[in-house]
C-alpha cells in the first residue's frame, strides 16, 4: 500500500492547527492575566480629549427637588472638575459603589453627574429614592447610544473631566472604598491642575 506524499503534510497541518490556535489563545490569556495588570484599567480613546458632544435627556418623572433637566457637553466646561458616572438600577455593582458616590457629593470644586443607562425611568427613580441622589447633573441614556459615544463598556463606569471639559481619567467597574482613596481622589486632584 502506498501513501500519497502530499496527504501526510496536509493531515499533519490539520491536526496541528487546533493546537496552534489553542496555544495562541492561552498565550493571550497569560499576558492579560499577568500579576500586576489591572483589568479595570481599560484604555479610553478619549483621555486628554474633550468630552463627546452628546446631550442626555432628563429622567422622566423625578420629583421636584431632584435634578431633572438632563445635560450636555457644555456642563463639563464650567471650571469645576466633573465626575461622570454611568449607572443603572439593574446593575448590582452600581448599588455597591453608590455609597462612594454619596461620599463624593459636595466635594469642593467637583460636580457629580450621572447617566442612567438603558433603564426604565420608574426603576431609576426607585433606585435614587432608596439609595439617595448624589448627582448635581442627571440624565438618561434610554437606548444606550450616549454610552456608545462615550466608549462605555458596561455599567458602572466613571469618568473624571477637568474644568475645561477634557477627560482626565476613566474608571471601569464599581468604585470601592480603596479605589476612592487610591485612584479617584488623586485623579480629581490631578484634574484640578
Amino acid at each position: 500500500m502506498s501513501t500519497d506524499p502530499q496527504s501526510s503534510p496536509r493531515r499533519i497541518g490539520w491536526v496541528a492547527l487546533p493546537v496552534v490556535l489553542f496555544g495562541t489563545v492561552a498565550l493571550l490569556f497569560a499576558v492579560a492575566l499577568q500579576p500586576g495588570r489591572d483589568p479595570t484599567r481599560l484604555p479610553s480613546m478619549f483621555l486628554g480629549k474633550p468630552a463627546p458632544a452628546y446631550a442626555f435627556a432628563p429622567i422622566e418623572g423625578l420629583p421636584a427637588g431632584q435634578t431633572i433637566n438632563g445635560f450636555d457637553q457644555a456642563a463639563f466646561s464650567g471650571g469645576n472638575v466633573t465626575i461622570l458616572n454611568f449607572w443603572a438600577s439593574w446593575c448590582a455593582p452600581c448599588v455597591d459603589e453608590h455609597p462612594q458616590l454619596v461620599t463624593l457629593k459636595g466635594t469642593p470644586g467637583v460636580t457629580l453627574a450621572g447617566v442612567n443607562v438603558k433603564d426604565d425611568p420608574a426603576n431609576a427613580r426607585q433606585f435614587l429614592n432608596r439609595y439617595g441622589n448624589p448627582f448635581a447633573e442627571l440624565g438618561a441614556d434610554r437606548n444606550g447610544r450616549g454610552s456608545i459615544e462615550w466608549g462605555v463598556y458596561g455599567t458602572p463606569e466613571t469618568f473624571i473631566l477637568d474644568g475645561k471639559g477634557k477627560i482626565a481619567y476613566k474608571h471601569v467597574g464599581p468604585i470601592t472604598p480603596s479605589d476612592l482613596a487610591t485612584r479617584i481622589l488623586p485623579a480629581i486632584e490631578a484634574a484640578k491642575h
